[in-house]
């Protein structure tokens, strides 16, 4: 009997489930980080996260209703969880085929998806202000949030990754 040699093949589907573990996981550190720098900064902004406005879009779109108060929280970190899972799985599937995406141990992708998403789509979909009238603070409490996104990202894809090779 011949022994298979072990190959450089793209496997789609464990790059699926490490990017879906590694995209829970950052989710997870980057709302430990986000509570982190909000515990020690001197803001009282009551303004409503762009999470729970996604999920109160959501809602009115499938069950014709906004989210109750009590509720918008928990609907607001399902949003964070669901949209780290899919960019995880997203992420650890195009570095399975071009590995150059993951440039600057995942500093690359989190800066893309600070540019898409906090620059570009929140905006654009009316769940955020302008770029341009945004405080400066905001943008660098963006770009944090989402390098440690990033670099978690990479850090557990490349783990797991190692592991079911």
């Amino acid at each position: 009997m011949m022994a298979h040699a072990p190959t450089d093949t793209p496997n789609i589907w464990a790059a699926a489930a490490a990017g879906l573990i590694a995209g829970l996981a950052a989710s997870f550190v980057m709302d430990r980080f986000q509570a982190g720098v909000a515990a020690l900064s001197s803001s009282d902004s009551d303004a409503e996260p762009a999470t729970e406005k996604a999920a109160d879009k959501v809602s009115q779109a499938v069950v014709g209703h906004e989210i109750p108060d009590d509720r918008k929280p928990l609907a607001g970190q399902a949003v964070h969880y669901a949209l780290g899972a899919g960019l995880g799985i997203v992420y650890a599937v195009a570095a399975e085929y071009r590995p150059a995406v993951t440039a600057g141990y995942g500093t690359a992708f989190a800066l893309a998806n600070t540019a898409l998403l906090d620059e570009a789509a929140v905006p654009a979909v009316g769940l955020g202000d302008a770029p341009w009238k945004t405080a400066s603070s905001t943008h660098l409490y963006s770009v944090a949030s989402h390098m440690v996104f990033g670099t978690v990202t990479e850090a557990v894809r490349r783990l797991l990754r190692g592991w079911m090779k």
